[in-house]
């Protein structure tokens, strides 16, 4: 997924983006859905969050 439709999402969500990288705002995205802030701390290339759109990208 692109840094713009990321973006998009955030907004959506109502994240305040700033100077994020892209990880900290799929993070504030995964909280503010009431998610466990997960994104790229997958240990071993290794997540049972099948249903999670964020999974290709945290898995690269």
């Amino acid at each position: 997924m692109t840094i713009k439709q990321i973006k998009t999402i955030a907004k959506e969500k109502g994240v305040k983006v700033g100077n994020m990288d892209k990880g900290n705002i799929i993070r504030a995205i995964q909280r503010a859905e009431g998610h466990f802030d997960c994104f790229g701390s997958a240990t071993a290339g290794v997540c049972d969050q099948i249903n999670c759109i964020w999974m290709e990208d945290c898995l690269r």
